[in-house]
């Protein structure tokens, strides 16, 4: 740990890149997911379908994903936020959709004789029960994120990678091991915060 006591400023502003990169792909993933994830378990015909689609884009190789994006987007962290998204919203989407599946049917039957609107049963009901679920989703979304946006340095685009890249390239261990290290506790913290908010939410 050499490295982060002689160069803190420089592990600081990396580690900041790295945390922007995965609250902004993740508050755009949920805010895609949010929708898409209602269709899918609503809908019979669309729901197979858009989870397909992101099927097939979960399974592309992140660098390869990363090398396909490069040419329509550019160098830089709009490609690598657009590659997190894309990454994020099939881990989303399924526990959006799971979790509004899981809401009992004699509460949104209870809500519709109050007389609630569908608009009204589904974020004072439905969304209360389902959010657990989505909660666990977004968990396991933003350690997938911590894990893959070391791959944006590759791409010019920052955060802790830079420090594993340039000390792959540059024989020097102690630079890779610190981003390594720091990425690896950011994932820990994200799982620790998140499963006490799932803790909170559920009691």
């Amino acid at each position: 740990m050499t490295f982060l006591q002689h160069h803190p400023g420089e592990v600081a502003r990396h580690t900041l890149e790295h945390v922007e990169l995965v609250l902004i792909a993740l508050l755009v993933a949920c805010a895609i997911a949010l929708p898409l994830g209602i269709v899918v378990a609503r809908s019979r015909r669309a729901g197979p379908a858009i989870l397909g689609v992101l099927n097939v884009l979960y399974t592309i190789p992140s660098l390869a994903l990363l090398a396909l994006l490069v040419p329509l987007f550019g160098i830089g962290t709009a490609t690598a936020l657009i590659a997190l998204v894309v990454y994020a919203l099939m881990i989303l989407v399924r526990n959006v959709a799971a979790g509004l599946r899981g809401v009992p049917f004699a509460l949104i039957d209870a809500a519709r004789g109050l007389g609630m609107s569908p608009w009204q049963s589904f974020w004072r009901v439905q969304f209360p029960q389902a959010l657990p679920v989505m909660l666990g989703g977004a968990r396991l979304a933003t350690i997938t994120l911590i894990a893959l946006a070391t791959l944006a340095s590759w791409i010019n685009a920052g955060g802790l990678g830079t420090l594993v890249l340039y000390g792959l390239q540059h024989d020097d261990p102690s630079r890779a091991l610190v981003g390594s290290a720091i990425a690896a506790l950011l994932a820990i913290g994200a799982d620790f915060g998140f499963r006490r908010l799932e803790r909170l939410v559920r009691s």
